[in-house]
């Protein structure tokens, strides 16, 4: 039996992975969502929130519950918290997995990765250091795809998110690359596997860290919110992962 640490994306907290995690649970294994620091039932806490402060929580997460063998799961832009998580603790942890995200590279932000209008966006909408959630429309027109939910259940997930701390998105990782020898996957949804395989070989900066040795590649089509619209084929497919 395995150990998740199931990280979500933007706007998002533990609660995001709740049908994921009851059929793992059911088999036996131990799964443990995350809400980072300033996030869902974390909103009224205080703090600036960056990056450096969502890993330090993460990574204390996994030392004060004595979590090893971990499977750390990144959704979207939790790829910045997990990438510094899996270079503080790599001892600690079996498998990384990217949950339609992408491992980032030393010095680079989550922005980084925006379009320039989304990144200007952001900036403008930004309220006292907290990005509020972007309509779905909007989201879905900068390639966070929607498919697999309808109109009731992005209205239900839609009243549950709550606002990103800013330096989430805008803080650099360092890396030191402890981590870098760590087994990582993708787990890819809102693009087919054949168009990923074409950009890794193309050396595309999203997908370029992808190349080395050591990487299991999936595909489960759906829009990019999978834990949504196909939980018990995320469950399995990140089951399928940890055991190899």
């Amino acid at each position: 039996m395995s150990t998740f640490v199931l990280v979500p994306g933007f706007w998002l907290g533990a609660w995001a992975w709740d049908e994921v995690a009851a059929p793992l649970r059911a088999a036996g294994h131990g799964v443990h969502p995350v809400s980072l620091p300033g996030l869902a039932e974390r909103a009224g806490e205080q703090g600036d929130f960056g990056l450096e402060e969502q890993i330090a929580d993460l990574a204390g997460r996994l030392v004060r519950e004595d979590l090893w063998d971990v499977v750390l799961v990144a959704h979207s832009g939790a790829c910045a918290p997990v990438g510094g998580v899996a270079d503080r603790l790599p001892e600690r942890i079996r498998r990384v997995v990217h949950l339609d995200s992408g491992p980032m590279a030393d010095g680079t932000s989550v922005s980084d990765l925006w379009p320039p209008d989304f990144r200007a966006e952001a900036d403008a909408t930004a309220v006292d250091g907290r990005l509020p959630a972007p309509s779905w429309e909007y989201l879905a027109a900068h390639g966070s795809s929607t498919e697999g939910l309808d109109g009731a259940a992005l209205e239900r997930i839609g009243a549950r998110l709550t606002p990103q701390p800013v330096g989430s998105y805008r803080d650099r990782l360092r890396l030191t690359g402890a981590g870098a020898a760590l087994p990582q996957a993708l787990v890819s949804c809102s693009l087919p596997l054949e168009q990923v395989r074409a950009m890794i070989a193309a050396g595309h900066p999203w997908f370029a860290g992808m190349a080395g040795p050591g990487w299991e590649l999936r595909e489960l089509p759906t829009g990019h919110w999978p834990m949504f619209s196909r939980p018990a084929d995320t469950a399995a497919v990140l089951a399928e992962l940890a055991a190899i």
